[in-house]
């Protein structure tokens, strides 16, 4: 296991500041970025020190990127057909849990469950899955590779499975190599098949331009057929554009955290200006950690992490509480249908493409059946004047992801 702190020891020209802020990504990732309470920013060496040493995740990322993602630029893949524009249905559906022992108890004995998810959304034709080289430290690709091997009868099914995967840009990664040594990587581990789409996980407070050469790099020598970005603010997703198209790639995606509860990229501009550019955004967390499924209440708040956030909800007043019961007659003229759907379905009305979770049968099947109804504009404004008002949900200053790139001052991050 690596010292996250060796391991910032040996960028040069860095302050102690900007070294604390890179590695505190590391904590990010698996708190705020997929479904946990974000850890508190930390401003100095001690505190740095003490979140890092609590933080078993920070040192298992770090090895898995020194240790697990090697070089494979032998690695065999199959011709891509890159030219042709992105594809995707409604609905996705994230993969963070497969494989991850750390946050979500993985163990192999959950295959058989993940395996059904596959192949429901394969019999469905909504067989989208957004996974990452982190998630379970590359465990998550592999079952995505392995079931679509496996399961796919013919070419035909192969081609129906649509596979998003991200680079994570941490701190050490510097260079546009880097982007296309992570995405072979990648290739092998999903069967040596191109990506569909190809993310940069997060912003990094340097070297995002070389990023970008490299997700352009990737798309050229058909390892990829799209890219995209995730957790980009306005003027980052400009300059990411602009730099694709020089090279004469489409920059597809943008994924964000977006819900009912999140409501940031609606009221800063960045859901327009990825209208403007067209490019398409794919919604993570769309049910805000949990707290838009009606399982919590004042007396009843989930263990760990998010405890803390299911208090300040119910602390801050009735707003939040009115936002489920308006969720609740909603659900009601729908037969009833569950709350989750109804915060995927606000999330689909606002144009874009959410990617909640699935871990079995129960979930997946739960999760697609929202595309059987839809909200109506009274509905949908119901839900906006509601959601409007609650206070206590996670704000965008609480997540340390670095706000510019120290070298060009660029703004990577807002929302």
């Amino acid at each position: 296991i690596i010292n996250p702190m060796k391991v910032t020891a040996t960028m040069a020209s860095t302050s102690t500041k900007s070294a604390i802020q890179y590695c505190s990504i590391l904590l990010l990732l698996i708190h705020q970025c997929h479904g946990l309470a974000p850890p508190t920013p930390s401003n100095t060496r001690r505190d740095f020190l003490q979140n890092t040493v609590v933080s078993s995740i920070t040192a298992a990322t770090a090895a898995a990127t020194t240790t697990t993602f090697p070089n494979l630029s032998n690695a065999a893949v199959e011709s891509s057909s890159s030219n042709q524009p992105l594809s995707l249905p409604p609905l996705g559906l994230g993969a963070w849990a497969w494989g991850d022992s750390v946050f979500w108890g993985y163990s192999p004995k959950n295959d058989d469950d993940l395996r059904e998810v596959f192949d429901y959304a394969l019999a469905k034709n909504l067989a989208f899955f957004d996974t990452a080289e982190l998630y379970g430290l590359g465990r998550s690709e592999e079952l995505l590779g392995k079931f679509r091997k496996e399961d796919c009868a013919t070419k035909e099914e192969e081609e129906k499975v649509v596979i998003a995967s991200k680079f994570a840009a941490l701190p050490w990664r510097t260079k546009r190599e880097d982007v296309v040594k992570a995405c072979q990587a990648s290739v092998k581990r999903l069967g040596g098949k191109p990506i569909d789409l190809y993310q940069i996980h997060f912003p990094n407070a340097w070297s995002n331009a070389e990023y970008w050469d490299g997700l352009a790099d990737a798309h050229d020598l058909g390892l990829v057929k799209s890219v995209g970005v995730s957790n980009y603010g306005v003027d980052a997703l400009r300059a990411c554009h602009a730099s694709l198209s020089a090279r004469g790639i489409k920059l597809a995606t943008n994924q964000i955290q977006m819900s009912l509860l999140y409501r940031w990229p609606l009221e800063n501009g960045l859901l327009d200006a990825c209208k403007e550019l067209d490019v398409k955004v794919l919604s993570y967390s769309p049910l805000a950690l949990g707290f838009l499924t009606g399982k919590y209440d004042r007396d009843n708040l989930p263990s760990g992490p998010r405890s803390k956030i299911g208090g300040q909800l119910f602390e801050d007043g009735a707003s939040y509480e009115r936002l489920l019961d308006t969720m609740k007659n909603v659900a009601g003229e729908h037969g009833g249908a569950p709350l989750s759907q109804v915060a995927i379905n606000w999330a689909i009305a606002k144009g874009t493409i959410p990617i909640p979770g699935a871990r079995n049968i129960r979930q997946v099947k739960q999760n697609l059946a929202t595309l059987d109804w839809s909200l109506t504009a009274e509905e949908e404004k119901m839900l906006d004047d509601a959601s409007a008002k609650v206070t206590g949900f996670v704000t965008p200053d609480k997540n340390p992801f670095p706000r510019k790139d120290v070298n060009t001052g660029l703004a990577m991050y807002d929302s």
